[in-house]
């Protein structure tokens, strides 16, 4: 059993608003009667059987910073003493470190396996240390068990290269992308997939679209290979998939690859099926 839990926030935003209201959307394409609930290796995603929705974390419209980050940080607690593993569905980039502040606490040791353009780590972005550009700046402060490894980066600059440094992250950006002896993770790991690691073409719905990304094959195929040392599932304990932006959606396209990704991120938190 896994629980999903939206988080419509996208007021940490810097470009564009529009992916508070993701969940609502991703929600109805994966109950599009143009495609099933079929995962790639045979297991279902069922909502009422092995996937519990928790619905949407109410009250976010008018909260902005460390406010924010408490009510979320709050909410993702109380999902997780449900003891299954969290599926989160942003909502903007900034939702991933109040669901880390929530989840990092239960283990001793954690990975984060972090899919996206932008490196996300700015000290502050334009005043702000609460921005979506920020959450992985935060997390690394403050905890000093996590690993946090990042794919798919085709944005740094100067400053998010320093803060690697400081940081100690391990960066594969498009022209080193992890080979799959690179993905055998021993330990709890936690995946956050910001839509915008994905080239435009195959996801056009988000609010910074950087060319040049991986194909959704290519992502899959990275999901896919994540493994644990002795050849069996790794120990995926929590996941979230942020920045998609209905409001620059083609058709839907980019809600049904949202919709796919969170059924295949559902496999890896289902490691025994």
């Amino acid at each position: 059993m896994i629980s999903l839990l939206g988080i419509p926030f996208d007021a940490a935003s810097s470009f564009l608003r529009g992916s508070s209201d993701a969940p609502s959307r991703i929600r109805e394409a994966l109950g599009s009667a143009s495609s099933n609930l079929a995962t790639e290796n045979g297991a279902p995603f069922e909502i009422g059987s092995n996937v519990v929705d928790l619905g949407d974390v109410e009250g976010l419209e008018h909260l902005r910073g460390e406010a924010a980050v408490e009510w979320i940080t709050d909410a993702a607690a109380k999902a997780l003493s449900h003891e299954h593993p969290l599926l989160a569905l942003g909502g903007d980039h900034s939702v991933s470190w109040p669901l880390l502040r929530a989840t990092a606490p239960k283990y001793d040791r954690l990975t984060i396996l972090h899919f996206d353009a932008h490196p996300d780590l700015y000290a502050d972005f334009e005043g702000d240390k609460y921005s979506h550009a920020c959450p992985f700046a935060r997390v690394m402060e403050s905890f000093d068990h996590i690993e946090l490894i990042q794919i798919g980066i085709r944005t740094m600059n100067a400053h998010c290269a320093e803060q690697v440094a400081l940081f100690g992250v391990k960066v594969f950006d498009m022209n080193m992308l992890p080979s799959p002896a690179e993905l055998i993770i021993d330990g709890p790991i936690y995946i956050s997939v910001d839509m915008d690691v994905l080239d435009p073409a195959f996801a056009p719905g988000v609010s910074h679209h950087e060319p040049g990304g991986l194909s959704t094959r290519e992502l899959i195929s990275i999901l896919h290979s994540i493994r644990a040392p002795n050849g069996m599932p790794a120990n995926c304990i929590g996941a979230d998939l942020v920045e998609y932006n209905p409001s620059r959606d083609n058709d839907g396209v980019t809600a049904m690859v949202a919709a796919k990704l969170i059924k295949e991120l559902s496999v890896l938190l289902h490691p025994t099926h």
